[in-house]
């Protein structure tokens, strides 16, 4: 479980919030299994690369997190009008910040132990947030990601009826200095991904089945849907 010592699953473990998941992980004693598009070919647009990829683990996971996601997607960053929707981004950005972390849960579910508690998180973002949007913009990576926090609820309501003390969450780590977030700083308080990884970690470790469902931030408070 989160908080002690298991075996852990880490997708997007190349990523720099990811990575840094994978060492704190270890840090602390757990048995890590990091993957990733790069090192082993786990494309979350791809079905059939997340079947073929988690279809060769075995056993069961204490810890899971989803570390993937992408703000821009083939060069195209958030959009700051309606003007600038455009249908093939939009999809993009659903496809990768959405569709994809929920085929992961989907193929994930079979590694969750049903005799104890499980942490399973996906990362999402307070931006993702209907009740905390206020500046509007970044139409597509809004929508997806408010998208991802609909699917990781409704996932954790069916999750609850065969691994009831099983916790499936999202979480928003802030906003971490990576190359992800590097041309959007500006204005925001950043921290490390070695921070981001312990406050994720922590918040985790806290959180009991009965929170399964919800949306937190890094220092372990709700965020509004």
């Amino acid at each position: 479980m989160a908080g002690e010592a298991g075996r852990a699953l880490v997708i997007g473990a190349s990523g720099g919030i990811g990575a840094a998941l994978v060492t704190a992980l270890v840090a602390r004693g757990d048995q890590v299994v990091g993957l990733s598009r790069s090192g082993d070919g786990l494309d979350v647009t791809s079905e059939a690369s997340i079947a073929r990829v988690l279809g060769g683990q075995e056993g069961v996971f204490d810890t899971v997190f989803v570390a993937t996601g992408a703000l821009e997607i083939a060069g195209r960053g958030p959009e700051k009008t309606l003007k600038a929707l455009d249908a093939a981004a939009l999809a993009a950005q659903f496809a990768v910040n959405a569709i994809g972390p929920a085929l992961v849960l989907k193929h994930a579910l079979r590694l969750l132990p049903r005799d104890r508690v499980a942490h399973c998180a996906v990362l999402s973002a307070r931006v993702g947030s209907i009740g905390d949007n206020a500046l509007g913009g970044w139409y597509g990576y809004r929508a997806a990601k408010a998208a991802l926090n609909q699917l990781v609820h409704t996932a954790a309501i069916e999750v609850a009826r065969s691994h009831p003390k099983a916790v499936l969450v999202a979480l928003h780590p802030g906003t971490v200095a990576t190359r992800f977030t590097a041309a959007y700083q500006a204005g925001h308080p950043t921290v490390a991904p070695a921070t981001a990884a312990a406050n994720l970690l922590a918040v985790l470790g806290g959180l009991h089945p009965a929170d399964s469902g919800g949306f937190f931030d890094w220092s372990g408070a709700g965020v509004p849907w």
